[in-house]
Order: C-alpha cells, then structure tokens, then sequence
C-alpha cells in the first residue's frame, strides 16, 4: 500500500501551525476550529473595532480609514490594521504606498506613523511592487495576523481598527480569536438587497462569535450631485436602516455616493480631515455623526 503524507480526517487535529502539510491539506477542522489557533495576543489596547461586510465593494476600506483618521483627530492613540490580505487598499487611501514596515532586535516591526496619534500596518507595505499578488491559503494568513498583533511596537492604544476582508472567513474568524478587549463590529453595506442580504450574514456571524454588533453603515446612499448638490437614490435608500431594525442592532448612518470622497481616497486624502467647505457638505456631516456615534456606543 502506498504511503502518503497527506493528513486525513482520522488524524488531523486541525494544528496548522504545527503541521508540515498544512499547506496542502484541505480539511475544514484546519480554519473552522478554535483549537487549533494560538492564544490571544498581549497588546495594550483599550477597544478593537472589527469593520466588516458580507460582500466588497460597498466602501468597508473607507469607512475604516475615515473612523481611525477620526478617532486620532480626536486626540485619541489609535492603530489601523489593513487585514484584506489579497488587496491591501489602506495605504493607498491614506497617502502611504510607498512606505515600508522596519523592525529592530529581530522581531518588533515598527508600524508606519501617518500622524502622532495614528499608526498603520498592511500586506502592501511588505510587497516588492504594488501589483504583487498574495497567494496564500489559510496558516499563512493565521501567521501574518499574530504578527500584526503581537510583534508590532503598537505602544499604548486607545482604539485599534481592523479593516477585513468581504465575507466572514479566515482573517474575520482568527482576529475575532486573537485579538483582546474586543468592543464589537461595525458591519457596512449598500442599500441595494443584494448587499443587504450579504449584510446579514456578517450580522449573524459576528452574533455567533458572541461579540457586539456596535452597528450597521449605510454606504453610497444617496448620490450628491456636483453640480446641483441634489441627491439622486442609485442604489435605492434605507435598506441599512431597515435592516438594522429587523436584526435588532444599533443603525449608525448613512452616507451618500460623493465625488469628493472618492477622489480624496484616490489622491490618499481622508474625506474625514476635510477642512474647506465641511459645514455645507451633506457627506461630510453625515460621517463626522456617525463616528461620533461610534465613540458613543464604545463609550456606553
């Protein structure tokens, strides 16, 4: 009989870290059991913030950026990691493409300072160029995580914001495990059905985890026209509201589809620390409310 050291279900204990074939294995104990994660980190942070969708492309990345530019503008000690592996967009949005993570002593990485009170880490400062694909499976991922966490000189924080990936998967179920003094998640949508049914599925996971739902952000509600600065329902409106209210969770807002924002995360310009004309702008009063909302709920 040949011989193979391929684990199967009879002797897999779901260890990754500890298996030479982890790489190869496709049994789902690998990522779907507890068992097989280290334990939780050690940092000093007050409040992680989790920021999740069901689906991309609803604006995750942008709220994330905006809420941890918000809550250093604050006067609040705030680090941002960038967890969407495969397509790292935060240091892009914040202006920061170029930079790179340096360590010291072999082991503690030094997170890039974009302002006094706001640190970053992301899978795009380690690539050799921008348009570098990340081809990993699931243990490789678990160990990138535990990095950010543990081996980066965060110093003492009062929020860390963890920007994920679309979906409810690896990097949403090892952060939710390793990750201390969680204060919930913020779930963002559209208001289309589509994106609200995927929505729900990030609700009920995060439920699941038996951490807070802080709340749900209703994006691209609602476009702003740069002409007229009347508003113009593209995606439809109140599906984020409805939905909150059916699933009994906190809804925090919406934000209507603006040009300016989006060519302030192409130009690496948070929206958020926008000066020149905020008082009038409609998107701007309705993210500054809701990361206000924000650190209230944490608050309570």
């Amino acid at each position: 009989m040949t011989q193979t050291n391929e684990p199967t279900n009879e002797t897999c204990a779901g260890n990754c870290t500890a298996c030479p074939s982890a790489t190869k294995c496709d049994d789902p104990r690998n990522t779907a059991e507890p068992k097989g994660l280290p334990p939780k980190a050690e940092i000093s942070v007050k409040h992680v913030v989790l920021v999740l969708s069901g689906k991309g492309g609803v604006g995750k990345s942008t709220v994330s950026a905006n809420l941890a530019y918000a809550l250093a503008n604050r006067g609040y000690a705030t680090g941002l990691i960038d967890l969407d592996i495969h397509g790292p967009d935060i240091p892009k949005m914040l202006g920061i493409e170029d930079a790179r993570l340096q360590s010291y002593d072999g082991k503690v990485i030094e997170p890039v300072r974009v302002t006094g009170n706001l640190a970053v880490v992301s899978m795009a400062f380690l690539l050799p160029e921008r348009n570098t694909p990340v081809i990993w499976r699931g243990p490789m991922k678990m160990t990138v995580i535990r990095q950010f966490l543990e081996d980066v000189n965060w110093g003492d924080l009062d929020y860390l914001i963890v920007d994920l990936p679309p979906g409810t998967g690896d990097e949403a179920l090892t952060i939710a495990q390793l990750a201390p003094n969680i204060a919930g998640a913020v779930i963002v949508t559209t208001p289309q059905d589509v994106a609200i049914l995927d929505s729900s599925k990030a609700v009920e996971f995060v439920k699941k985890l038996e951490l807070p739902v802080l709340g749900i952000v209703e994006n691209m509600s609602g476009f702003v026209c740069p002409h007229c600065k009347a508003e113009i329902d593209i995606f439809g409106r109140g599906g984020g509201k409805r939905e909150a209210e059916n699933l009994g969770v906190p809804f925090l807002g919406s934000i209507p589809l603006d040009l300016e924002m989006r060519q302030a995360a192409d130009e690496g310009r948070p929206f958020i620390i926008r000066r020149t004309g905020a008082a009038e702008s409609p998107t701007w009063k309705s993210f500054d409310a809701i990361m206000q909302s924000l650190v209230d709920q944490i608050g309570d």
